[in-house]
């Protein structure tokens, strides 16, 4: 059996994925990157490698994505996250024509074919107002554990309405609005809403088409999701390996090395 490995080096997590000949996910794992994003693209490859009872000699091809991409020194080539998450999004959920990738850094809007081929992209350009870093922002705000602000956030009955568009005035307006007695759901509906209007003008711009794949961290966000398909009138596509399309994207790129007999270069540790 040979596999294939991906690995995407975000800049607050680390994911990676080992995928078999079938292209199916067989071992996954997520890191926080921390300082070293070196020994995060290790130990995330190494953890995805355990997870899948998978020697790393049997990993045929490795290819890094992400920010971090070419610090991910065993890999064998590198591609980029825009089209990693769209050819992920394609493969998971076949039928996909636009994907809203949301990091901790910046949200993409991917419009693609029905292979997962990029058409046209657009990312957020002011600041990370409409990204994860904003909703880090509320949580270290609200001391609200960032894992809890979507379950939170559905309870809201009148949201707030958000006016910020900087990261860094986040925190004194979430503040301020808790200061004035508002209850902290609302808050936090707010700031939802307000990232989540945010990224439907980056879709708008490359063309809304049906079917709409969520992929990135806050997927994993309850309440983003919600807001997202009310705002958009359609349910997103969204799955428990959300988190890892750009590592299943870049995956899926190096098995198409595989099959295809290119040859690892030469020195490549995988």
């Amino acid at each position: 059996m040979r596999y294939a490995g991906g690995v995407d080096v975000g800049s607050t997590q680390t994911k990676a994925v080992v995928i078999d000949e079938a292209r199916r996910i067989v071992g996954r794992s997520l890191i926080m990157t921390g300082a070293n994003v070196v020994t995060a693209a290790e130990e995330a490859f190494q953890a995805a490698l355990d997870d899948g009872v998978v020697r790393e000699a049997d990993v045929g091809y490795v290819i890094g994505t992400g920010y971090g991409r070419y610090k991910v020194t065993f890999g064998n080539d590198q591609v980029t996250e825009i089209s990693c998450h769209a050819r992920g999004a394609a493969h998971l959920f076949p039928g996909t024509r636009t994907v809203l990738d949301m990091g901790g850094q910046d949200t993409k809007a991917i419009r693609v074919t029905e292979t997962g081929d990029v058409l046209d992209f657009c990312m957020n350009d002011k600041c990370a107002a409409g990204t994860g870093r904003f909703l880090q922002a509320a949580s270290f705000a609200l001391e609200i554990p960032l894992g809890e602000l979507g379950a939170v956030a559905q309870k809201a009955t009148r949201p707030v309405k958000i006016s910020t568009t900087c990261t860094v005035f986040a925190e004194s307006e979430v503040l301020g609005w808790a200061a004035k007695g508002k209850k902290l759901e609302d808050i936090l509906m707010g700031v939802h809403r307000s990232i989540a209007a945010r990224s439907v003008s980056l879709l708008r711009r490359v063309g809304v088409e049906e079917r709409i794949t969520f992929t990135g961290g806050v997927a994993r966000n309850v309440a983003m999701v919600a807001v997202l398909n009310e705002l958009l009138g359609m349910e997103l596509q969204v799955g428990e390996d959300s988190h890892y399309m750009g590592a299943l994207g870049a995956a899926l790129f190096a098995m198409d090395r595989i099959i295809a007999g290119q040859a690892a270069p030469a020195g490549a540790s995988a």
